[in-house]
């Protein structure tokens, strides 16, 4: 699967929860696009990935 670009090995099916907890990104900051469709966060404990998925996934920062 890609994920922002780069190429990720899973075996079988992972969660978006699943793949944003091994990258330590908490679900509450970041939105999810999967092929160029953005999940709802309610659906990401459910959502299935699959080795031929595009993922985007963009991090809210804070500034000022």
């Amino acid at each position: 699967m890609l994920v922002n670009g780069r190429e990720m090995e899973y075996k079988g099916g992972i969660t978006i929860s699943s793949l944003l907890n091994d990258l330590n990104l908490d679900e509450d900051k970041v939105v999810v696009e999967v092929n160029r469709e953005i999940v709802l966060k309610k659906n990401y404990s459910s959502y299935t990935l699959h080795k031929e998925d595009k993922v985007e996934i963009v991090s809210f920062v804070g500034g000022g």
